[in-house]
């Protein structure tokens, strides 16, 4: 299994976190801010152009 490291920001406390997701399937999950342990929703799609991971706060 090949994992990706995604960076972004935390909907909830606007802190940069990372993500580790898995590119072969898309996906929809839930995962604590590493910092302010807020719930979101990330979705993960890939496709010919890669994989995007989109996160959303209102849960």
């Amino acid at each position: 299994m090949h994992l990706e490291t995604h960076k972004t920001y935390c909907p909830h406390c606007g802190e940069r976190i990372e993500l580790v997701v898995d590119p072969s399937a898309d996906q929809e999950y839930i995962e604590d801010c590493q910092v302010c342990c807020n719930p979101f929703e990330v979705r993960v799609v890939s496709d010919a152009n890669g994989t995007s991971a989109e996160i959303f706060g209102n849960i």
